[in-house]
């Protein structure tokens, strides 16, 4: 039985028994009750990666392998998104060339994947809106000349330029007019990004809700969803009860999900998560119940694991795609702990450690003695051996 010293404040130690691993019926088609995308991060170059922030930092073949590992479950990719350090390190150009490779890989096994596009190319500090629609458009037709569906993601600048809600849907309706597949939007909250506080031109995102769904209405031919990430669970249910027909809404919500996506019998929300990137042999065995009309089966999987991505997301919850690096290193899904930019600097040891109990808790660790040696070599190295 693994064994593990953990460590907690005050530079003391506990002893962790592991657990085994949970025994999951693994389903490795795309669920049929739900749509469902896992937001997947990129594994760095432990040579390279590096606070220089360099556009070269990218382990190709180790984060294609990590999307691979997410199809093999049934689970689409989201791509290209926050989860793999968009505007955190990974810019536009990196981006671009990483949405190609997945796409490319993803025809060859049958894989679902939306690509997250942005204005983040842009240089300017103050552009204007008519520079942030361009932006948008040639993201959105980058994409999309490779074959991709996109999400089209907050703009940080556009929440800088607009001075009010019409002119998110000025720039919202050139860019959805022009689009010529299916196109997800998305919602981020200012807990994930303090730069979009006030995105669609209120600071109170239940006075937002009405411009948001006047350009989805505006567009519901071209628009598929709507990703919403607000932790608000309450504002998600109402705005599924206000979207148009036919239009759905995608939760990354990654502390509620469960009931969310379980829904209240007439209205249900979709599944696009950061979570899942650490968690997809739950997603995927969960989703298999629900597919048979197992309600309770589905939340006896799922429903534990959301402490586990509470954690993961605590505040400074931008932080949170450094809880998913290294429960992937601990998995044996990669072969380091480093990240781009430096990134695994951003939480603690101590933060590191709560995450190994939370997720042993519930089973995720595939080999624990794997795992118990290689976080005892890392806190070792830190000087907590």
């Amino acid at each position: 039985m693994a064994t593990l010293t953990l460590p907690c404040a005050h530079r003391s130690g506990a002893t962790l028994t592991m657990r085994e691993p949970a025994i999951l019926d693994v389903r490795h088609t795309p669920p049929t009750s739900r749509a469902v995308y896992a937001a997947a991060h990129v594994v760095a170059d432990p040579l390279r990666a590096s606070a220089e922030n360099c556009a070269d930092q990218i382990d190709w073949d180790g984060t294609l392998q990590l999307r691979r590992n997410l199809w093999s479950l049934g689970l689409g990719v989201a791509e290209s998104m926050d989860t793999a350090q968009r505007g955190m390190g990974l810019d536009w150009a990196a981006a671009k060339e990483l949405a190609a490779r997945t796409l490319a890989d993803a025809r060859s096994v049958g894989g679902r994947v939306v690509v997250g596009v942005a204005t983040d190319q842009l240089k300017s500090e103050a552009p204007s809106l008519a520079e942030i629609r361009d932006a948008y458009l040639e993201q959105v037709d980058a994409i999309e000349s490779s074959g991709g569906e996109v999400v089209l993601m907050a703009s940080r600048q556009l929440a800088r330029a607009a001075t009010r809600p019409d002119d998110y849907v000025a720039v919202y309706d050139a860019v959805l007019s022009s689009a010529t597949r299916p196109v997800v939007l998305h919602w981020l909250g200012s807990v994930f990004d303090p730069a979009l506080d006030g995105y669609w031109g209120f600071a109170d995102p239940r006075e937002a809700m009405g411009t948001v769904l006047g350009i989805m209405t505006a567009h519901r031919k071209t628009v598929r969803g709507i990703k919403v990430s607000l932790l608000d669970p309450a504002l998600e249910i109402a705005l599924r009860r206000r979207m148009p027909e036919g239009v759905r809404v995608f939760t990354g919500d990654d502390y509620n999900y469960v009931d969310l996506i379980a829904g209240d019998g007439t209205h249900a929300s979709d599944a696009l998560l950061g979570a899942f990137a650490a968690i997809g042999p739950f997603a995927s065995a969960a989703f298999a119940r629900l597919d048979v009309g197992d309600e309770q089966g589905f939340r006896n999987i799922l429903a534990p694991t959301e402490s586990l991505s509470r954690l993961l997301f605590a505040a400074p919850t931008q932080f949170y795609k450094v809880g998913v690096a290294w429960l992937a290193y601990l998995n044996g899904k990669q072969d380091h702990f480093r990240m781009i930019g430096g990134f695994e600097s951003g939480r603690s040891l101590t933060h590191l450690g709560d995450l190994v109990r939370a997720a042993d808790s519930v089973g995720l660790f595939e080999d624990p003695e794997f795992t118990a040696a290689r976080a005892a070599a890392y806190f070792a190295v830190h000087g907590l051996g």
